[in-house]
């Protein structure tokens, strides 16, 4: 049996139900909304004067810009370790493979920095023309505001940088027609997955090569502010050099892999002019591989003061009858992108050239600064050859091993002719036997050219 002091406590309480609900009620239903808006805002601004708690709001757009902080915040904060969080939204991008798991609307998360706890909630709403809008509250002592602001915040926007490069699908890039897009606007480089199973672990070479490289790439991803000290560019160029087949594009997405960057390729013979090349690699982004394939053959650079040809008709030549030649791509313009001013403009780069002939190179490609490491890729090794067979065979050990290595030191065959052989047939026996006959039929053509040389008439 209720007392009569607790019943007038639940009478009081009733009364002040209906009365909040009768107030509520008539707001709705009498008061226009922006007036309900502002008294909302005034009575928050005279609560919060009586606290010690400050409320940053991170909207998810400047304007019409995205928010650099939102984003940076989505993938910072990981709604599936907070052991309050029941409901979360799962998103997988059409180009990506990683599921990103991010807060669900009104969610809230705690995390700390420095011994102080932050309070994040993902607020949804519907804005003017019913369209959702989404920002984040952020709740912390008002005491810690600049170590927010200077410390805090900064934290947030590297750890999102790291998740992102993790989830990061690499791209493999080239460019578009240019001849269609003289003067014109959009995105220059069309881009599609770069799915290479290429690693350090299965190119074909020699050990002590691979891990002169993996050394080289390490240093350079490490030394930022080395090189922002001496006052460089931070881009490290190579080349690779070597008969066709023996591996220089599963370098270059080997390299790609380790290092987690897209890849540019780069074809000068599709490029109209100094101009455009200027264009297109201010259009790269950072922690990228720029790659120019055959580089002796794709333009004609010995010439680095040549100018393109004057495209300006002979005035007792009618304009109809004139054709008009397409600029190229000089070798001075080429080397002020590679190491002059417009080679500072991005950070973390890799340049790489590839050739079949590094004799008809010009020097100027060559010196330290444009190419900085250079790769023979020679024909295939003993090393070479045991990594083959143990990634298309399975095998490290064969009887047949010592009559190859022996043979590969006297007969020059590619990587990829071996790889070749290799997927003639699953069985180590035939498959090394196939090769055996390969090289032996080399060495016996080989042998026949020196007996007897070719004579021209």
């Amino acid at each position: 049996m209720m007392t009569p002091k607790f019943q007038k406590v639940v009478s009081t309480a009733a009364s002040v139900a209906a009365t909040v609900m009768l107030l509520r009620s008539f707001t709705r239903n009498y008061i226009p909304p922006e007036f309900q808006n502002y008294l909302h805002s005034k009575l928050s601004k005279l609560l919060s004067s009586f606290s010690t708690e400050l409320t940053l709001v991170i909207d998810e757009f400047n304007g019409l810009t995205p928010n650099p902080l939102f984003a940076a915040a989505q993938l910072y904060l990981k709604p599936q370790e907070a052991p309050n969080t029941k409901r979360f939204r799962a998103t997988m991008s059409s180009r990506s493979r990683h599921v990103s798991l991010l807060m669900d609307g009104n969610d809230e998360i705690t995390d700390s920095f420095n011994g102080v706890p932050f309070r994040w909630r993902l607020v949804s709403r519907r804005g003017k023309s019913n369209f959702a809008v989404h920002f984040f509250e952020v709740r912390f002592h008002k005491k810690h505001r600049e170590m927010v602001l200077s410390e805090y915040f900064p934290r947030v926007m590297k750890e999102a940088e790291a998740v992102r490069e993790r989830r990061k699908t690499l791209r493999l890039f080239t460019v578009k027609d240019m001849r269609f897009r003289r003067g014109g606007r959009g995105r220059l480089w069309q881009g599609v997955n770069l799915e290479h199973p290429a690693t350090f672990a299965t190119v074909a070479m020699d050990w002590e090569l691979k891990e002169m490289i993996v050394r080289d790439l390490d240093r350079f991803v490490e030394r930022k502010g080395l090189y922002k000290s001496v006052g460089k560019a931070w881009k490290r160029g190579y080349l690779l050099s070597g008969p066709p087949g023996t591996g220089k594009s599963s370098l270059i997405a080997a390299m790609a892999n380790y290092l987690n960057f897209d890849v540019y390729d780069l074809e000068l013979t599709a490029v109209n002019g100094n101009s455009d090349l200027r264009r297109l690699l201010i259009a790269t982004r950072n922690r990228s591989i720029l790659v120019v394939e055959d580089i002796d053959c794709s333009l004609h650079l010995q010439d680095r003061l040549a100018k393109p040809k004057s495209s300006q008709p002979h005035r007792f030549i009618p304009r109809h009858f004139h054709s008009f030649p397409a600029p190229q791509v000089t070798l001075s313009g080429f080397l002020n992108f590679i190491d002059g001013l417009w080679s500072s403009c991005g950070n973390e780069r890799i340049v790489v050239f590839t050739t079949n002939h590094k004799e008809k190179l010009d020097p100027a490609l060559l010196r330290p600064g444009r190419m900085d490491v250079h790769i023979d890729m020679n024909y295939c090794t003993p090393g070479g050859f045991k990594t083959l067979a143990s990634n298309y065979l399975g095998i490290t050990e064969h009887p047949l091993f010592v009559q190859i290595e022996n043979l590969l030191g006297m007969i020059d065959v590619t990587p990829a002719e071996v790889g070749e052989q290799f997927l003639l047939d699953e069985n180590p026996d035939i498959a090394l036997n196939s090769l055996m006959e390969l090289l032996l039929e080399k060495k016996r053509n080989h042998e026949l050219q020196i007996k007897v040389p070719l004579t021209v008439e």
